[in-house]
């Protein structure tokens, strides 16, 4: 679920409390958790609703100016789901992204990442982080297009590294975090 950087932001002031999405799958359970770039947001309650139960009210605490303007935005296809939502605290990642790395640390990061590489077909892992490394914000498409990867391979793989703390997402393309440059220079 994606939401755009002026909508995060009005979460985060709690001007909006409320998102409307069409899905195609199991929707997300009440009080799961979403990070983001301005932290972890928690879906407090999802609802399955008709097009004819948004009001207006709704639509402007999603942020939208009207319940026509909210309706118009959504794809057509897929349930609707009418989401409760609030900002739940930092992105435990953001933490771990500028913590130093003591040398202690060292050899189980390196241990994760070769487990990562054991499970792909070819090891990726620091070959990725150099990558990004010599080319920041650049985006995914002709990051993965590098590496002859698929953009949805080469992403998943960025969110993994992302999940160590070694790596952290720009508006467009990544870059490395403090740690991941450390660990870069190290391994």
């Amino acid at each position: 679920m994606l939401f755009r950087g002026d909508v995060l932001e009005r979460i985060a002031s709690g001007e909006v409390t409320l998102a409307f999405r069409r899905w195609h799958k199991q929707p997300p359970a009440n009080g799961s958790t979403l990070r983001t770039r301005i932290g972890v947001l928690v879906l407090e309650r999802v609802q399955v609703v008709r097009e004819r139960d948004v009001t207006d009210d709704d639509a402007r605490r999603a942020g939208a100016e009207s319940r026509a303007a909210l309706l118009a935005a959504l794809p057509e296809d897929g349930t609707l789901l009418r989401i409760e939502l609030r900002l739940g605290g930092e992105d435990p990642r953001v933490a771990l992204r500028t913590k130093p790395l003591r040398d202690d640390e060292l050899p189980a990061l390196l241990e994760r990442l070769a487990a990562m590489d054991r499970r792909a077909v070819a090891p990726w892992t620091l070959q990725t982080l150099a990558l990004i490394a010599r080319h920041p914000g650049r985006v995914a498409s002709q990051l993965a297009k590098q590496l002859s990867l698929d953009t949805a391979l080469f992403k998943r793989r960025v969110r993994q590294l992302k999940e160590l703390g070694l790596t952290e997402s720009l508006e467009v393309g990544y870059r490395l975090s403090k740690r991941g440059e450390q660990l870069l220079t190290r391994a």
